[in-house]
């Protein structure tokens, strides 16, 4: 049976259709955020330092890590809420801070190796996350949902 809070129908304006779109984003990120937070607090982590540890745990910034800037861009944050965020990582002995190789006046941000295996032991409560998180979509509409909020981001970072 279709939810009738997203069944389109002919008297629907656009207006309200987008109200009603932003409005379940809104529950979605909260609830996301909520459901997130129970994922892995047994870790000690939010679910702002799981992002910031998934960025920095990417192969190809692990051995160098990410400029503040770079990370700021990458995770769409500010960077006063990246920099408390980063300094109670650094705090926890998960991320460090260090002077960019090619130029000492650029701070680049990496995980250490507490950060790793931390990173590595989340893995499976992650994973259990996104598949309950995920349970009512297929593969083919998880990827189009996926697609579908990138097109989202692109017309945001119009505004």
């Amino acid at each position: 049976m279709a939810d009738p809070d997203i069944v389109l129908q002919d008297d629907h304006s656009v207006d309200e259709v987008a109200n009603r779109l932003f409005f379940r984003l809104y529950q979605s990120s909260n609830l996301m955020h909520k459901a997130g937070t129970n994922a892995v607090e047994a870790f000690g982590i939010t679910t702002q330092q799981w992002a910031v540890l998934g960025a920095l745990a990417r192969e190809q910034v692990q051995k160098d890590g990410m400029s503040v800037k770079l990370l700021m861009e990458y995770l769409m944050v500010s960077r006063q809420s990246l920099t408390a965020v980063l300094d109670r990582l650094q705090r926890a002995g998960l991320v460090e801070r260090i002077r960019a190789a090619d130029d000492g006046r650029v701070r680049h941000v990496r995980l250490t190796v507490n950060g790793r295996t931390t990173w590595g032991a989340m893995q499976g409560a992650i994973q259990a996350f996104y598949d309950a998180a995920l349970s009512e979509l297929s593969g083919e509409e998880s990827y189009l949902l996926m697609r579908f909020l990138n097109r989202l981001c692109t017309g945001l970072a119009k505004l």
